[in-house]
């Protein structure tokens, strides 16, 4: 089992696209993975043969620990006897603890299918529980469970701090309209606010540091992770080298990252390497939110929708489109006097995102 992340503990194999005595090639796919942050799929490592498969799909396997074993250059070996059976039988064999060799088989060349693996129900004479008390288990992915372990771990162990500030967006909605009107991409406030972030990032080097084992490192590119929403859970897929992009090449990252988040389809580079998350709920008609920093990160950034209100202009009061930052961030990486001068930075771009066009050409970032 492969280690993708520095946080991850374990992975769980899903499904294997080759069965004990295939022959295999090196590069093709193998085998699919799921991880706390992704499900990917796992290229074979050599030329040979799939001897022996010693962790069936649905079962969760400790990194580092053997899932199979490819005989190099052994096409005329075979592998142990197994019970011919369909994955999904083998995976609810694995999980009752049933043996294979003895159970009667339905399928194919005497295959064994889930449905041979169906135990009766039998009618409970007991009468049924009140509706108030009756509950039921709600199935879940192991992305969303290793989520809650994460989430519960970070928000115990990392001490959190908060920024808040509101901030004028009239020049960010009059940029995004612009490129709209010049583009046949649809560029996206979250695609403006990771262009803006990815500037502030490289003039502030400690947002973008880590938390790992009681040291801070800091990262010399900067990377920026978005948190998106999946059936399965939150993966938060990340938008490499996002200070040196121009708003069409993120807007293009971010769409392809999306529709493979959405489709399990996201490599383990995909999510991979942000020191800083941007966390979006204004398409959701949020004003604010806090947001629980994604650990080892140094912070993450929340940010609302845009919306009218009222705010002082010298002495008058006026309406304007202003949206909400909230700034979540891991005391022992970054205190609130750098983290207030990297917000008061953002801001100030958010404010007037032209200015970035007056700057000079992004170098690589440098601790």
């Amino acid at each position: 089992m492969p280690a993708l992340g520095m946080t991850q503990e374990t992975g769980t194999v899903l499904e294997w696209h080759k069965a004990e005595g295939q022959p295999v090639a090196k590069g093709e796919i193998l085998v699919e993975i799921e991880t706390d942050k992704t499900t990917f799929e796992m290229e074979a490592p050599a030329t040979g043969i799939l001897f022996r498969i010693s962790a069936p799909a649905g079962q969760e396997v400790p990194v580092g620990v053997m899932i199979g074993e490819i005989q190099e250059g052994a096409e005329d070996l075979q592998p142990a006897a197994r019970r011919p059976a369909s994955p999904k039988a083998r995976r609810l064999a694995a999980e009752r603890g049933i043996d294979l060799a003895g159970v009667a088989a339905t399928g194919p060349d005497g295959a064994v299918l889930a449905v041979d693996l169906s135990t009766p129900v039998t009618p409970s004479l007991a009468p049924p529980a009140s509706s108030a008390a009756a509950t039921s288990p709600v199935p879940h992915s192991n992305i969303w469970r290793i989520m809650a372990q994460r989430t519960a771990a970070a928000w115990s162990s990392v001490p959190h701090f908060y920024l808040v500030r509101e901030v004028t967006a009239v020049s960010l909605v009059a940029w995004r309209d612009s490129i709209n009107k010049r583009s046949s991409q649809k560029v996206t406030y979250t695609d403006l606010l990771v262009k803006l972030i990815g500037a502030a990032l490289r003039e502030h080097p400690g947002m973008r540091s880590r938390w790992v084992e009681d040291r801070v490192e800091q990262l010399h590119d900067v990377h920026v992770g978005m948190a998106v929403a999946v059936e399965e859970g939150l993966v938060v897929p990340v938008i490499r080298h996002a200070d040196r992009l121009g708003v069409s090449e993120i807007c293009a990252q971010r769409t392809d990252l999306i529709q493979r988040a959405q489709s399990r389809k996201l490599r383990p580079e995909d999510v991979s390497g942000a020191a800083f998350t941007l966390s979006n709920l204004g398409m959701y008609g949020v004003d604010g939110f806090q947001a629980i920093v994604n650990a080892p990160e140094a912070a993450i950034l929340a940010v609302g929708r845009i919306a009218p209100r009222v705010i002082a202009r010298g002495h008058q009061a006026v309406v304007e489109p202003t949206i909400i930052l909230n700034l979540s961030c891991d005391h022992r990486v970054v205190d609130g006097a750098r983290a207030a001068k990297f917000l008061t930075d953002l801001a100030d771009l958010i404010e007037e995102p032209l200015a970035l066009l007056e700057r000079p050409a992004s170098a690589p970032a440098t601790p």
